[in-house]
């Protein structure tokens, strides 16, 4: 079979784009987040982080001579443009994986463009139950959210709490929460005082304090999102005084605490990185010296430092897999090699048969200077 050279060009252009690899001086990596829209904080938390490594690789060289580029893209929370962007990522850009989703309910649309054309979906900001099932393209390098409940049902049953209620989103994913805190609760003999399912858009926040004040548990573990998350403590909070209020880290830590401002004095917060205040551990001195070059801020949190290892993570993973040379299945092939990577006091693992990286999680307090106490 005989090709012209314009069609034996077309041909490898469109072979590389297939394959994902590195496209002319760049290395394409694509992220859909919320830019615009009530949780856009959190999406901008998460592309600031990320960018803040990569910049920092990138203007040392990149890899072999490649500068790694984000391609984020705004879905402004919502689930089918999260899954067109992933469409457009894959199949019109060509990038080399996905990256850094901010949820799961975002993420689960765009999966299934992941796993037709085997793209690695690399480290979404969730650690709910049905994205930790292994998925050879799925990797997660943080926590899952029942490791956080466990962590914060442990925390407070060794004081002698026993009676908890639970805010979560009435979907799928949220009832995955649910389901992670009954069975902590479970295990020590508890049962919830309170289970209050929420509509993710519109919720009842007056129906949900009404209903936490009838019952009052000791304390109420919060698994929703920022938003509604802050207004429902602030008014479960001045109708129960002395009643305790946690959060899991999905919500944001440091939008959550800003969304509570003085409110927040005493509610817990699940964390899974290490303490973002703590200059002593390395990949915190990186994180923020990279963070306020990037921004010319000084706004850390843990959710920026969450996406700064994530993409530590996928430089070093793109590296094992041949730098410039890499390839979607190869980048999959070194992630599972990665068997333990120290970040700089953050390590992560995977294999084969375990895409999940660690189980890090931390119980941190909003003290009266409206910082995180460990």
């Amino acid at each position: 079979m005989h090709f012209s050279k314009q069609s034996l060009l077309a041909l490898i252009l469109w072979l590389v784009s297939a394959a994902g690899m590195a496209q002319g001086d760049s290395i394409l990596i694509g992220q859909s987040v919320p830019l615009s829209g009530s949780n856009r904080e959190l999406g901008q938390e998460i592309r600031d982080g990320a960018m803040a490594y990569f910049t920092k690789l990138n203007d040392a060289g990149g890899l072999g001579g490649r500068r790694i580029e984000l391609l984020t893209l705004d879905d402004g929370n919502d689930t089918k443009v999260a899954a067109e962007n992933a469409r457009k990522l894959i199949e019109e850009r060509g990038v080399l994986a996905l990256f850094g989703y901010a949820s799961a309910t975002l993420s689960r649309p765009a999966m299934p463009f992941a796993e037709k054309s085997r793209t690695p979906f690399l480290f979404p900001f969730t650690g709910a139950d049905p994205m930790r099932i292994f998925n050879r393209v799925l990797f997660n390098h943080r926590a899952s959210y029942a490791d956080e409940l466990e962590k914060i049902v442990n925390h407070y049953a060794t004081v002698g709490v026993k009676s908890f209620g639970i805010l979560f989103h009435d979907d799928v994913v949220g009832r995955e929460n649910l389901s992670a805190v009954e069975r902590a609760l479970q295990k020590r003999n508890f049962k919830a005082t309170a289970t209050l399912g929420i509509k993710r858009s519109e919720p009842d926040i007056a129906g949900a304090v009404a209903m936490v004040t009838r019952t009052k548990p000791d304390v109420m573990i919060t698994t929703t999102l920022f938003k509604p998350s802050a207004d429902f403590i602030k008014g479960a909070r001045a109708a129960n005084p002395g009643m305790q209020f946690v959060s899991t880290s999905f919500a944001g830590p440091n939008v959550l605490m800003r969304a509570l401002g003085r409110d927040g004095i005493g509610v817990t917060v699940a964390q899974v990185v290490p303490p973002v205040t703590n200059r002593n551990i390395p990949i915190v001195a990186e994180y923020m010296v990279a963070f306020e070059k990037l921004t010319g801020k000084k706004e850390f949190g843990a959710t920026s430092l969450e996406a700064y290892i994530a993409a530590k993570i996928t430089a070093e993973g793109i590296r094992r897999a041949g730098g410039a040379r890499a390839t979607r299945e190869t980048l999959i092939t070194a992630l599972e090699g990665m068997r333990s990577y120290d970040t700089g006091g953050y390590s992560v693992g995977f294999s084969s048969e375990n895409h999940n990286g660690s189980s890090f999680t931390e119980i941190t307090v909003i003290n009266k200077n409206l910082q995180f106490g460990y």
